[in-house]
């Protein structure tokens, strides 16, 4: 008999209606129970387990699990690399206003997630990342002058890694990779700076104009030198044989020359006389 024909039928008994209303509601009851009795923990995070409020010892991998229907709670908590972008004002060594901007990745420590949920809970890095950046830069940058925290980023971004890396893991927080974006400073630094690469610049011509010069004058007095010594070893060779010998040339190419006419007055102690053929 259903529930149709026992409402359509005024002389049912009240007890059969009853029976069936209660099976319906625990039916239903079950079937909740059922939904509430597993959690699903997504790829990439940890479930912190809740007992009556009370964290776990257990840390719930990714996965379907069972839980204890309206007595345990499943929170899930992220272990994913996480960014995190500053911008931080500090002092230089030499009392120069310092604003850094770094970026910074880290994740949490997916075996411990349930003592840092206890301990902060999932306001982790309001609480506790973004305050360690701050005292690590703060910390580092105080050791070094402006100038040297340009020229020496490589070495202050690996002390305020080492800092905020000891820091973060006293909270079960792993440092991945900082990055050091920019180092901003007043606009009277910045000229200062600027200035000075200018008289640099310059004083480095200078030298460069003079070891060019230098070189130059060298070059001059070597080729002198070699002219003066080609002329010497030319001297040393002229003998008389070879000034003769130069003379007969001469004439020998002046008689190549000839025509064949003589001259009409010759100088010399005998001039010849023009003779007419």
């Amino acid at each position: 008999m259903n529930t149709e024909s026992v409402v359509r039928n005024p002389n049912q008994n009240p007890k059969q209606v009853s029976r069936v209303v209660i099976g319906a509601v625990v039916i239903l009851v079950l079937v909740i129970l059922g939904f509430r009795s597993f959690a699903i923990v997504e790829a990439g995070h940890r479930g912190v387990v809740l007992q009556l409020g009370a964290v776990q010892p257990q840390v719930l991998e990714e996965g379907l699990h069972f839980k204890i229907p309206f007595i345990q709670t499943v929170i899930p908590v992220e272990i994913r690399v996480q960014k995190a972008e500053t911008s931080q004002v500090s002092a230089s060594r030499d009392l120069q206003t310092v604003t850094t901007t770094m970026a910074v990745n880290y994740h949490l420590d997916g075996t411990t997630v349930n003592n840092l949920y206890r301990t902060v809970g999932m306001e982790y890095r309001g609480r506790i990342v973004d305050p360690a950046i701050g005292e690590s830069l703060k910390a580092v940058t105080a050791q070094y002058t402006a100038e040297d925290l340009i020229s020496k980023r490589s070495e202050v971004s690996a002390k305020v890694k080492e800092a905020l890396a000891a820091k973060l893991s006293m909270y079960n927080m792993i440092l991945d990779e900082i990055n050091i974006t920019e180092f901003k400073f007043s606009e009277e630094f910045d000229r200062a700076i600027e200035q000075k690469q200018i008289a640099e610049q310059q004083a480095l011509k200078s030298k460069l104009d003079l070891e060019r010069i230098k070189i130059e004058k060298e070059q001059e007095i070597t080729r002198a030198q070699a002219q003066a010594e080609a002329l010497r070893l030319q001297k040393q060779e002229v003998t008389q044989e070879l000034v003769q010998l130069r003379q007969i040339e001469a004439q020998l190419k002046a008689i190549e020359k000839w025509d064949g006419k003589l001259p009409n007055v010759t100088g010399g102690a005998t001039p010849f006389i023009s003779v007419d053929k």
